[in-house]
């Protein structure tokens, strides 16, 4: 374990359970903020090749249905 990740622990333990639990809760959101903004950076990588391939640009609401059906599918597999 790195010293600022030490350092970082120590804080933590002196927090309540409450506040932990509020640090949980914004590490997370920070892993799905990143997780986004990956997702983003490898659409806007293939956007050039789509362009080239000539292929259709989606309107809003195909897109809408493409993340519905995505969503559905990890829904179902959840546990």
């Amino acid at each position: 374990m790195t010293s600022s990740e030490q350092n970082l622990m120590s804080k933590i333990k002196t927090l309540s359970p409450q506040q932990v639990a509020a640090v949980e809760d914004f590490v997370e959101f920070l892993a799905a903020k990143s997780k986004k903004e990956a997702a983003l950076d490898r659409l806007l990588a293939v956007a050039p090749a789509l362009e080239a391939a000539n292929a259709p640009v989606p309107d809003e609401a195909e897109i809408a249905a493409e993340i519905d059906a995505a969503r559905a599918e990890r829904h179902a597999r959840k546990p």
